[in-house]
């Protein structure tokens, strides 16, 4: 329980530096010294590490300098911005190798060529050149739009404003990342926690004279758009982009072999902190440009593109304490709460145990020495015991069989696949009466992939649960902003501002509005397959008949396990009451396909047998670029059966009983090469 006059004292101070910071950032015009301003902020920080349950949104330990009162113009990126897979170890790498041969249907010997280049932790940037004249820069924002930073970026020298060259493309998106060298920090350590977000605070000021002040560098690496592509592969871009003005990194190299990858990274680390900028990690592209193009991308990532992390740091400390979090979709997840420890720059005080077999794997016990590893730099976990130090009236842990939230049982799930039982115990939800379910739901519900309203992080959804201002999604929408006003910490500003992105949020895609249910087993990518069948609300709710569930199997991608998870949701009269709340509150969008005119459109394909020198998943997604659907079930839906070498029998039959048309792979790239 925290003592109400520390809490007093600590809202005191962020309110205080707050002030600090509007003076400094906003107004130029600084009321205290560098020392005081830093004595202030050691004490929030202090107070924080003892009592993280006090944290606030206003924290300097949550924010970079001083947001600017609006955020700049929103513009869509012409080609999505996408994040990069992570891989940490060999595997991974032998497994994102595997899927490229596998998609492409290459030889299992072929040798893939890759351009490697440092991954420089920065901001990533967009700048738009017409004639070769730089017109616009965007941010990365959420990948599809960007912030307008176009004056900001102009104050950079490293960005060339005109490039008079004969082979620079009339149009073109040079993308790349900003930020600020070790040594350059060093001048303004004490305004910002690290470079990136140094980087980050400068891109983000107002003024774009502020900016000019910050020694900001930038590295091109790729383009987005491009109207003439010349370039065969990344290797010869990244040469045209040097030659065109841009800098670019002295680290960039052709890479054959996942062995001579990992053995290139592992020289890589031992220099990376003699550089004089952050870099975390390495990034491997498919050089051939060709081969880019066949593999396009997943959701929010490419296909033949991947980061490769540095290891991770660790250090060692004792368990003393283990808790049981419960997750939206119930599963229980093991937290050791461990005596704080420094790794990597970072004072770790939490480490996830995973699951109940990892704890028994490990026979990891309360009050054990423990080495801690972070992960990739972002998830600490513990690696292992030293039973040597153990003491000797140590017990076994003994994972709970009820939740700990609500009391319900908990089980594993067997897998009909596998013939094994999953290793995440998860609680049941009797009568779907567990608190800690539904508001790590409604943290999903409001999360950046779903509705996505800003300053609505999971720090608030727990306050307002705690105080009782919001129990389903639908009361996001009807919060009292006068109470919200009397809270500490909060005032017009905030309010407005918090009312604000909820009345935004009210507007959503389909596909983003599927998956901000949290429906089990349906991520992102299902849901986009969800909504691109249903086309609309209205066919979504329409589910709540089972007969309408059974239809989803004709999806490509969508199986029983999916369908299970539906039909479990739909069969909870308190979802459709959700539902039905949420429709009379919310805008949302139909779905829209972006090739809505491609030759194939309201074509149906199914596919049996092996292709010849390209892999099923690529085929189906040349189909989807020109409009056609994949189906998975022969049906009186289903127009074309695609047969390759040693096709299913029983499909052919009965695609025959249905006068479906029977069509062989050469056939079927005649209708795409017709339709390109």
């Amino acid at each position: 329980m925290i003592d109400d006059s520390l809490k007093k004292d600590y809202l005191y101070k962020i309110k205080l530096i707050n002030k600090h910071n509007k003076l400094y950032y906003e107004k130029n015009n600084s009321k205290v010294s560098d020392y005081d301003y830093d004595q202030l902020k050691k004490e929030i920080i202090e107070i924080e590490s003892k009592y993280p349950e006090i944290v606030v949104k206003e924290s300097p330990s949550l924010n970079v300098g001083f947001k600017p009162s609006k955020n700049f113009k929103k513009i869509s990126h012409k080609v999505p911005m996408l994040s990069l897979s992570n891989a940490f170890n060999e595997e991974d790498l032998k497994n994102f190798e595997k899927k490229i041969i596998n998609f492409l249907s290459l030889n299992k010997n072929f040798e893939i060529e890759y351009s490697t280049e440092p991954k420089i932790d920065g901001i990533s940037a967009s700048i738009k050149y017409e004639k070769g004249v730089f017109i616009k820069g965007l941010s990365r924002g959420d990948g599809i739009q960007g912030e307008d930073i176009t004056e900001n970026l102009k104050t950079i020298s490293d960005i060339p404003k005109t490039i008079n060259l004969n082979d620079f493309p009339k149009s073109i998106d040079i993308r790349g990342e900003v930020f600020i060298s070790k040594r350059d920090f060093k001048k303004m350590d004490k305004k910002f926690a690290n470079p990136r977000n140094a980087a980050s605070g400068s891109l983000r000021q107002k003024d774009p004279k502020e900016t000019k002040k910050i020694p900001l560098k930038f590295i091109a690496y790729t383009f987005g758009y491009i109207e003439e592509q010349k370039s065969k592969t990344q290797s010869d871009f990244l040469l045209n982009l040097k030659k065109w003005g841009f800098k670019t990194s002295k680290f960039n190299k052709k890479i054959k072999g996942i062995k001579n990858l990992v053995q290139y990274h592992k020289k890589f680390e031992e220099i990376r902190f003699d550089l004089d900028y952050d870099v975390d990690g390495i990034v491997y592209k498919v050089n051939n440009f060709d081969l880019q193009k066949r593999l396009g991308s997943v959701t929010n990532a490419p296909r033949w593109a991947i980061a490769h992390k540095f290891s991770a740091n660790s250090s060692i400390s004792k368990i003393l304490k283990i808790e049981i979090q419960v997750g939206r979709t119930g599963a229980l997840t093991p937290v050791a709460k461990i005596k704080p420890v420094n790794i990597g720059g970072v004072v770790v005080s939490n480490a996830t145990l995973h699951n109940e077999d990892e704890i028994q794997r490990k026979d990891i016990r309360l009050g054990d020495i423990v080495k801690v590893e972070r992960a990739g730099d972002v998830i600490p976990h513990v690696l292992s015991v030293n039973k040597g130090e153990r003491e000797k009236n140590s017990k076994k842990y003994i994972f709970p069989k009820l939740c700990p939230s609500c009391g319900s049982k908990t089980v594993k799930d067997f897998n009909e696949t596998t013939k094994k039982f999953d290793a995440v115990r998860r609680c049941l939800n009797e009568n779907f009466k567990c608190e800690k379910i539904a508001m790590e739901g409604l943290k999903h519900f409001v999360s950046k992939d779903a509705l996505n309203i800003d300053g609505f992080g999971k720090k608030i959804v727990e306050k307002f649960w705690d105080l009782k201002f919001i129990r389903f999604p639908h009361d996001i929408f009807d919060l009292d902003l006068e109470k919200i006003k009397k809270i500490d910490g909060w005032g017009d500003l905030s309010v407005s501002n918090l009312n604000y992105a909820i009345e935004k949020s009210k507007e959503i895609k389909l596909e983003r509005f599927i998956f901000s249910l949290g429906i089990r087993h349906i991520g992102q990518e299902n849901a986009k397959l969800i909504a691109r069948h249903l086309k609309n609300i209205d066919n979504f709710y329409k589910l709540s008949n089972e007969k309408n569930i059974e239809n989803l199997s004709n999806i490509d991608g969508i199986g029983d396990t999916q369908i299970q998870s539906i039909k479990l949701f739909f069969s909870n009269k308190n979802n459709q009451n959700i539902l039905k709340k949420l429709k009379e509150k919310m805008k949302i969008l139909d779905f829209i396909n972006n090739k809505i005119e491609g030759s194939l459109k309201n074509k149906t394909f199914m596919f049996t047998g092996k292709l010849k020198e390209i892999s099923r998943a690529e085929a189906k997604s040349l189909v989807e670029e020109n409009s056609g659907k994949i189906i998975s079930n022969v049906n009186s839906k289903l127009n074309y059966l695609v047969i390759g070498d040693k096709p299913t029998s029983k499909k052919i039959k009965k695609a025959q009983e249905l006068n479906i048309r029977i069509i062989s792979q050469d056939e079927l790239m005649k209708m795409l090469n017709q339709a390109g």
